[in-house]
């Protein structure tokens, strides 16, 4: 079975349900380093996503030779 691709929307959801975690419960250490850990590998997933859209959208600019 092949993995669903994770979208930016989901991403930024699941990052601010880690933060609505950490702010709103006594979490144990092992758990807030288990959610820091994947909030970091959500950060870095969104800002690739931000990137590749923005060379995108400059491409697709160019090609249009609207920049």
């Amino acid at each position: 079975m092949s993995k669903k691709k994770l979208t930016y929307k989901e991403a930024i959801d699941e990052l601010n349900a880690i933060i609505e975690q950490i702010k709103d419960s006594d979490m144990n250490v092992d758990t807030v380093n288990n959610n820091i850990k994947r909030a970091v590998e959500l950060v870095k997933f969104c800002k690739s996503e931000l990137y590749t859209t923005e060379q995108n959208i400059n491409k697709i600019l160019e090609e249009a030779d609207l920049n």
